[in-house]
Formats: structure tokens, C-alpha cells, sequence
């Protein structure tokens, strides 16, 4: 079919919904119904020829009660799928009763395969017939499909004299009609198109991406391509093209299977029908998708190996419903995301719920082909957060680090802005592979190719360029030369990767028992902002006789707010009352009764100890100790930890508070690692010093420091803060990309003489204004 027989049936479709659903249907929803009714008279005249066999079948297996009739009934039709009914779409055009007519439509929709019948659920279709009837346009809209200007048969239209009046239309060529029918309305609802829809030459890119390093490679055979999130096809139909012309050029013969999942039911529909119309039945039979199908919670293809993957996640979405789903993040077993790596049994790979878009990346990882020559190839567009976001020892950084220490991140390409239909971020295509050649092996390309577009003379949305066949050849040969140059960089796998240290400081405390300091332990169970006030109505009796102020209590705390100004009717206005948990902490007896019992405590302490200051803490907890052995108090570690803490407080000259004391010869002297020698009860010992949360600091060493950790910090951290450890236990790997800091042009500062000329300038601009501000203002 040739390109103005095509624009000519794509304007004519395009055109029917304006004349027969403006006004019953916003814009917005015109494809829900010219789509489907675009797929239901395709169907129609490719069934037509059959009609009569199928029905013939029909009844054939009924007869003979056969249950399973699916495979009979498509041979009969000789095609993927069948339509049982007694109607065709002209039957149907000549009814005069909208009744009629409703009823004879459901009918015929009702006679087709499950895998139609599926295409139609998806697409709500059914739900937009009592409308159609309702308007009287049914009857209309199925007369301007069949209406004899165009031919949507395989078969051609001829006139009297035996020429060709309309040509017949192949499924390739149904196919391409369909998608420029679904491009044209993902552009006319802009706002959304990108949800579902990859801009073509972003798609191009990313075929010619995974295809063209391994094109000399490709042998005769049978090639798998998966898009795990699906959309409405786009991407798996641009790389089975490119594939297949690849493998065409070298005199290679390839069959593709497409597999491929998505959650929306719209665009899943679409895709399915796309499949079918193009002749490709069996293929629709890998395509699963709707509602339920997230890829994330419910993988359709959980065992499954794929050659070639490709796919554009959402960004920044929350994936919150799927992790709850799969246990949340303790209970999760999925081996997608919780896999083996550097001996963790457990590594997870689950992200943040609130942006799942690097999970999808795992998922493809995860599907990857080890038991071939080729492996598996992998692009894949994120936007700017999949290289930074998420700390050592997350998901994100994680997956980031499964990837590259694996070695097969291959490289990165930054895009121009503004590429993509629903917004205007920063987004970059990672293509990955499991078969690196030699060259390759330990090293990642970043290429930054975001000044390589051309400017669209009107804009879709917030796209406002495209990439060229040029720009396409350009990103892709500077790709495969894997040279660095202005715009390619080359590094090792571990520039990338960095160690997160935590930094400790020792605790310092001075330490009273002042009265202050003891009478704030009456709300040590927290909420101090509700008990004081609580205590000051109440009294003594919540701490010695709490029964008798239960009532009271309960009642006041229901009431809690109440006396705030009622007259505040702002809608922000925050909610009266106390959080059910909060209040029911407040009315437990035994919280009351133990903040009395530390006040007791200290009480008790500074009638044995008296009220001085101790400049050391060490000192001063071992007095505590003492006291409490000669009192006989009973008392829990946590509670005793309280008591202390609540009369201390942290000051920068005091002696570091000592939490662990090694026996002798156990440990050598190592303050680097928090291990220092020092003089307890006259005696050298080695000692652990408490670490103060406040201090607490975290650095990120690069791996490929030289001399490692330990350099690091004596070159960065000790001659500033000589008290300094590092927790080694607490040490992760993390990794981030920053496209930033390696192609980053910082605009070069203006000379004085400019500055001079631009003040100048605006001097002689405003000459004489404040004189005419002046002279107005006085008169």
C-alpha cells in the first residue's frame, strides 16, 4: 500500500469521529471507540470469506458436544481467531430499529474467540453501546466503516471492468494504519501520552541500541523480545523491525516472538489488537496485560528467558499497593528483587515505594539469557533519579551495584530535554548485556547526547524536539567507536562505587543530681507537653493512687483540644482529640507508675550521693552503681540508662564516657577502629568509648581511593576531629552516576569591562526618570 492510499484511510477514520461522536463523546474519548470499531471491521472482512465454514463448524461440534472447539473453529476460519455469530457488520447495517440493532450488535460482539473477546473487555467497548444507541449513532458509525471509499480487506475492490479500485491491505499494512490511528490520538490527549507511549525516534534509538552491537552476530534462528512494561506495543514492534531488516541485510532468516505485560487495560487492549491485526494471533498469545497484570506483583513470565529487552517504566510512581502485595518489604521472597550477591544470601533490591522504576530494570536483569552466545541486550530509559537516589545499602544503589559489579552495564546515554511527550525532564537510555566483548569488559560509556536533536516546528505536548536519523546515527556510532571524546567518557567499573563510613565521636557528659534535673523524670514516658499540664490538675494521685483519677483522667483526655477556639472554621484547621495510640499510653497505670518510681530513684541517689557536679561521667556512674548495690534498688538496665542520661548533659571538655572495658592483651591499641589505651583505676586498658549520636557523621569514601579507607581518613578527618573512629561494622558499598560532575561547562565570568558596559547602559536608560518621578509627585 502506498503512503497516500495510507494517509488517505488513516484521515478517513480520523475523521469519523468528529462526524459521528462530537458532541456524545469528549475528545478525549474518541479512540474507545473509532479503536475498537477499527479493530471489529478489520476482523469483519478478514472473517468475511469464512463466514459460512465457521458456522458450518459451529455446528458441527455442537452436535457432536465437543467442548473444545477453539482450534477447530480458528482452522475453519484460517485465521487466529474466529467470529461464531450469525452476523456480519453488513448484516447489521440494515436494520431499522435501534433496538434491533443494539440487540444483533451484542450478539455479534458475543460470537467472537476469547482472545477478541479479551481486546473488548480491555477496551470497555460494551460500555459505550447504550450510549452510541441512545444517540442514534450505532447505525451511522458502522455505515461509515463500511463505507465503499475505503477498503479494509485483504482482498481487493475492483470496478466493472475487472481494475483495481481500492487495493487490498495486507495485516503489515492494517498494522501501520492502526498505529498511526493510536499515535494521532496519544497526541491529541498529550497530556497522558507518555504514560502509555514512547516517542518513535526514542524507541529507534534503543532498537538500534541493543541490535546494532551484535548485528555481524546474529545467526538464523528463533529470537525472544519481552517489554515488561508494554504500553500499546510500540517498542516491541520497532525492534522486531530492526531485527529482522538486520538480519534480512546479512542474509539471515529470523522468527520473533514477542512477549511482553501491562497494567492498563486501555493500552493493553490496543497492543493485543495491534498483534492480531497484523496477523500476528499467536504472538497476541505472549501479550498478557490488564488490571491485574502488574509486572511487579504478578510476573507473567516468572521463569522465562528473553534475547532482547526493551522498555520505558513510569517515573516516580509508587509501587506501595504492589510491595504490600508481596509482604512489604521483611515478608518479600520474590527471587526478582531478594537475590545472592558477594555472599548475601539476602541482598534486596527493593527500592523505595514511592518510585518502583528500578525494579523494572531488575526484573529484565533478572530474565537474562546465560546460555547463549549472544546473552541478552537491555535498553531501557529512566529519568535522572535511577543515578543517584537511594544511599549504600538500599534498593536503588543496590540494584545500581548488582549491575555494575556484575559487569553489565555497558553504558548510559543522557537524551535531550523535553523528548518525551509528558514531561520535560533529564532521561537517559541504560543498555545493558551479560555478554560484553573484550574491550568493554570493566568499564561503563557515559555519552552525553543531549545537544543531538532537531527542534519540532510545533510542539506535542511538553516534547518539543525529536531525534534525527543523523542524531540516531550519531549517538549510536559514538556507541560503538567507544572512544572518549567531548561527549563519551570511559571508566572503570568501581569509579562508580563508593564506601558510606560511619565516623564516631566519643560521648562527653557532665552528670547532677539537681533537683530540676530529677523532677523532669516524672514525664519520662514521653508526651511531657500533655503530662505536665495532666499532673498540674491531677496531682500526686496519678503516680500513687491512679485509680481514683481514672475516670477523671479518661474523661479530660477525651475532651483533650476542646477548649481551643471553636470558632475556627478553617478547613485546615487541625483535627480536635488525641490519637487513640497516644491516648491509650496516657491511660495505662504502670507508664505513671514507673516515672514515679525514677523519681524516686534519683531521689534516693542524691540523698546517698548529694547534689555536686561531676566532670566525669565515668566517675560518676560508678558511684551510681555503688549506691544503688547499697540501697538495694531494684532497678532495669533501660531505666537505669534514663536516670543517668536525664542528669547529664554533653559538654566538648569532658572526659569521654567509656563504654566497654577489653581484658588485657585482647585488643592492641587501634583509635583508628575505636579501640583506645587509657589509664581505669590506675591500670592501662583498652577501651571502647560510647558514641555520640549527635556527632555521628557519615563519609563516602570512592573505592578506588588510594590506600582505602584508612588514608582517607587520616588525610580528611583526623588532624580536625583527633577524637575520631570509624564503625567498621557499619560499612556499605554503595554506587551513583553523575553525568554532572564528568560533563558539567561552567559559563565562563563576564570581564569588568562588560559589567562596566552593561551599567552603563542602563544609566543612560533610566537618565532623567527619578528627575520626572520627582517632578510629577510635587505638583
Amino acid at each position: 500500500m502506498d503512503q497516500t492510499t495510507h494517509n488517505k484511510i488513516v484521515s478517513f477514520i480520523w475523521n469519523i469521529a468528529d462526524d459521528v461522536l462530537r458532541d456524545l463523546f469528549g475528545r478525549g474519548k474518541y479512540r474507545d471507540v473509532i479503536l475498537p470499531m477499527c479493530v471489529l471491521r478489520r476482523l469483519d472482512a478478514v472473517l468475511e470469506p469464512t463466514k459460512k465454514a465457521v458456522l458450518e463448524t459451529k455446528e458441527m461440534l455442537e452436535r457432536a458436544k465437543i467442548t473444545e472447539q477453539r482450534a477447530a473453529l480458528c482452522s475453519a476460519a484460517g485465521q487466529a481467531f474466529y467470529n461464531t455469530s450469525k452476523f456480519t457488520l453488513r448484516d447489521l447495517k440494515a436494520r431499522s430499529s435501534q433496538q434491533q440493532l443494539r440487540q444483533d450488535f451484542e450478539a455479534y460482539l458475543d460470537g467472537f474467540s476469547p482472545n477478541v473477546q479479551d481486546i473488548l473487555t480491555n477496551f470497555e467497548f460494551r460500555n459505550t453501546v447504550p450510549r452510541l444507541c441512545k444517540a442514534d449513532a450505532l447505525g451511522t458509525l458502522i455505515e461509515k466503516f463500511l463505507n465503499p471509499e475505503i477498503n479494509l480487506s485483504p482482498n481487493p475492490v475492483l470496478n466493472g471492468d475487472g481494475s483495481t479500485k481500492h487495493p487490498s491491505m495486507d495485516n503489515h499494512a492494517m498494522g501501520t494504519v492502526f498505529e498511526e490511528l493510536v499515535r494521532k490520538f496519544n497526541e491529541e490527549n498529550n497530556e497522558e501520552a507518555g504514560e502509555h507511549w514512547t516517542p518513535r525516534d526514542a524507541v529507534k534509538l534503543m532498537a538500534n541500541l541493543i541490535f546494532l552491537p551484535v548485528a555481524d552476530q546474529i545467526k538464523s534462528g528463533a529470537y525472544l523480545l519481552y517489554d515488561g512494561v508494554l504500553g500499546t506495543g510500540g517498542m516491541l514492534t520497532v525492534a522486531e523491525e530492526t531485527l529482522r531488516t538486520l538480519a534480512a541485510e546479512r542474509g539471515k532468516q529470523v522468527t520473533t516472538h514477542l512477549f511482553g505485560q501491562e497494567i492498563n487495560p486501555e493500552t493493553y487492549a490496543i497492543c493485543k489488537a495491534d498483534m492480531i491485526l497484523k496477523g500476528e494471533g499467536d504472538t497476541a498469545d505472549h501479550i498478557i496485560g490488564g488490571a491485574e497484570w502488574s509486572t511487579l506483583s504478578h510476573d507473567a513470565f516468572p521463569a522465562q528467558e528473553f534475547d532482547f529487552m526493551l522498555s520505558n517504566p513510569p517515573y516516580g510512581k509508587s509501587w506501595k499497593k504492589d510491595l504490600e502485595a508481596m509482604g512489604g518489604k521483611d515478608g518479600m521472597r520474590d527471587p526478582r528483587f531478594k537475590i545472592t550477591h558477594t555472599d548475601d544470601a539476602e541482598y534486596s533490591l527493593v527500592t523505595r515505594s514511592s518510585d518502583g522504576q528500578m525494579l523494572f530494570l531488575a526484573n529484565m536483569a533478572s530474565k537474562m539469557n546465560h546460555d547463549t552466545p549472544l546473552g541478552s541486550r537491555i535498553a531501557e530509559v529512566h529519568n535522572g533519579s535511577s543515578l543517584f537516589t537511594g544511599d549504600a545499602g538500599q534498593g536503588e544503589s543496590n540494584i545500581r551495584r548488582w549491575l555494575i559489579e556484575s559487569d553489565w552495564l555497558e553504558a548510559i546515554i543522557a537524551l535531550p530535554l523535553s523528548l518525551f511527550y509528558n514531561t520535560g525532564i533529564a532521561t537517559y537510555i541504560w543498555v545493558l548485556t551479560n555478554r560484553k566483548p573484550e574491550y568493554r569488559r570493566g568499564r561503563v560509556q557515559l555519552i552525553d547526547a543531549t545537544q543531538w536533536f532537531k527542534p519540532l516546528r510545533k510542539n506535542l505536548g511538553k516534547k518539543n524536539c525529536e531525534l534525527s536519523e543523523d542524531d540516531i546515527r550519531r549517538i549510536c556510532g559514538t556507541y560503538l567507536d567507544f572512544k572518549e571524546n567531548e561527549q563519551s567518557k570511559i571508566f572503570p567499573n568501581a569509579a562508580f562505587g563508593y564506601w558510606k563510613v560511619i565516623v564516631e565521636r566519643p560521648l562527653r557528659l557532665h552528670s547532677q543530681l539537681s533537683v530540676k534535673a530529677i523532677e523532669s523524670l516524672r514525664f519520662a514516658s514521653g508526651d511531657e507537653d500533655i503530662r505536665s499540664p495532666l499532673y498540674d490538675e491531677l496531682g500526686e494521685a496519678l503516680f500513687d493512687d491512679f485509680a481514683s483519677v481514672h475516670a477523671a483522667l479518661e474523661k479530660r483526655l477525651t475532651e483533650w483540644g476542646g477548649s481551643d477556639d471553636e470558632d475556627d472554621s478553617e478547613e485546615d484547621a487541625p483535627k480536635k482529640g488525641l490519637p487513640e495510640k497516644k491516648k491509650k499510653r496516657l491511660l495505662d497505670a504502670k507508664t505513671w507508675e514507673r516515672d514515679a518510681r525514677l523519681v524516686e530513684t534519683a531521689n534516693a541517689l542524691r540523698k546517698e550521693l548529694g547534689g555536686d557536679l561531676f566532670e566525669d561521667h565515668n566517675a560518676f556512674r560508678d558511684k551510681v552503681d555503688a549506691a544503688i548495690e547499697k540501697l538495694s534498688i531494684k532497678l532495669s538496665a533501660s531505666d537505669l540508662k534514663t536516670v543517668l542520661r536525664t542528669v547529664s548533659w554533653r559538654v566538648d571538655t569532658a572526659t569521654p564516657v567509656i563504654a566497654k572495658i577489653y581484658k588485657p592483651g585482647k585488643f592492641t591499641p587501634d583509635p583508628l577502629r575505636g579501640h583506645y589505651e587509657t589509664k581505669v583505676n590506675g591500670k592501662s586498658s583498652i577501651v571502647e568509648y560510647e558514641p555520640d549520636s549527635d556527632l555521628r557523621d557519615a563519609e563516602q569514601v570512592p573505592l578506588l581511593e588510594p590506600g582505602g579507607i584508612e588514608a582517607f581518613i587520616r588525610r580528611e578527618l583526623l588532624p580536625y576531629t583527633p577524637d575520631a573512629w570509624i564503625n567498621e561494622d557499619a560499612t556499605k558499598i554503595g554506587y551513583e552516576l553523575s553525568f554532572t560532575r564528568h560533563f558539567y561547562k561552567p559559563q565562563p565570568l563576564r570581564t569588568l569591562d562588560e559589567i562596566r558596559t552593561d551599567i552603563d547602559a542602563l544609566e543612560d536608560e533610566t537618565e532623567g526618570l527619578l528627575g520626572e518621578i520627582i517632578g510629577e509627585a510635587g505638583r
